[in-house]
């Protein structure tokens, strides 16, 4: 593997999970792999669960690891080509990218949808620079479309909790005060489309995904009828996909939010959320709290997820 943007491209999914179970019982056997390599990760948002994990998997792999944000340690930088540079912007992407890629062997980058252009969002204009320029391997710490490292220890905490072979997965959206990228559930979706699990999506009318990640899921407009019999529930909140309300909030109604009420028409399903969450928004403190929340367990195998992939990259060099 070279450079990583899609669940997908873990290619056999049995494979995939082998090695993240076997990272996760054995954490540091690999230290020689990553020696004397080192790790950029490039940060034009914030974050907190990304780069504390993803920093903490290099660190097992015997990586050195660099980290910039760039709003705060690096010049303003321009992306379009052809601008006259004369305002607060100091320097061009198409230089910094080729210049970062001679301080390291692997750059991650967190760069998320602007909302100002659907094509620019969804041709990953900035990411793609990167792959394009840096003369490096590129992984995605989440980008305007997908968020694969999150799919993937999501994918390994359903592996770990699933109490049936075959379980139901409903991913609901959940209502949220600012406009949140369609990533974590375009990724989420075409990662459960990789199983055979019954696999549901149900949100209000409005904010249908873009077709190619929905996939073979089952959409549903009743959010009770979906969760009935549910194994495992997944809130996330989403602004509008479909022109011509990109990236609009359209929908603020609280009876989306996850309560235990709406828990109890599931069969006893566990609760997962990416975090951060909006407490009594997204679900109720309850919900969260209770014993069926997986959104700790989740977080602890972002590390796992992260190491994996930075692993198979790196035995690539």
């Amino acid at each position: 593997m070279r450079n990583f943007t899609s669940i997908t491209q873990l290619g056999n999914l049995e494979e995939a999970m082998a090695k993240a179970f076997e990272v996760k019982r054995n954490p540091f056997a690999d230290q020689a792999l990553g020696r004397n390599r080192t790790l950029l990760m490039i940060f034009f948002n914030n974050s907190l669960r990304t780069r504390l994990s993803t920093q903490k998997a290099a660190l097992n792999l015997g990586m050195n690891v660099i980290v910039l944000d760039v709003n705060q340690g690096a010049w303003k930088l321009e992306t379009e080509r052809g601008v006259i540079m004369d305002g607060d912007k100091s320097e061009h992407l198409l230089e910094a990218i080729p210049v970062m890629g001679c301080y390291c062997d692997i750059i991650g980058v967190r760069s998320f949808a602007k909302f100002e252009s659907k094509e620019d969002d969804y041709n990953e204009k900035i990411l793609s620079q990167f792959i394009k320029y840096s003369g490096k391997p590129v992984f995605s710490m989440e980008a305007a479309t997908r968020h694969p490292l999150q799919t993937f220890a999501d994918m390994i905490t359903i592996e770990e909790y699933k109490k049936k072979p075959k379980p139901k997965i409903v991913m609901s959206w959940a209502p949220h005060p600012k406009a949140l990228p369609q990533a974590v559930p375009n990724s989420f979706a075409e990662g459960i489309n990789m199983t055979d699990y019954e696999f549901v999506i149900t949100h209000p009318h409005g904010y249908e995904l873009d077709p190619k990640f929905v996939g073979n899921a089952r959409v549903e407009y009743d959010q009770d009828k979906a969760l009935a019999g549910a194994d495992f529930v997944y809130a996330k909140n989403w602004s509008a996909y479909q022109d011509p309300n990109y990236g609009q909030v359209i929908n603020k109604d609280m009876n989306w939010t996850i309560t235990e009420e709406k828990m109890a028409l599931t069969d006893n399903a566990w609760f997962m959320h990416c975090l951060p969450v909006r407490r009594n928004m997204i679900v109720s403190d309850d919900v969260i709290e209770s014993p069926q929340s997986l959104v700790i367990p989740e977080a602890a195998n972002r590390v796992v997820s992260a190491q994996t992939v930075l692993k198979e990259i790196l035995l690539g060099l």
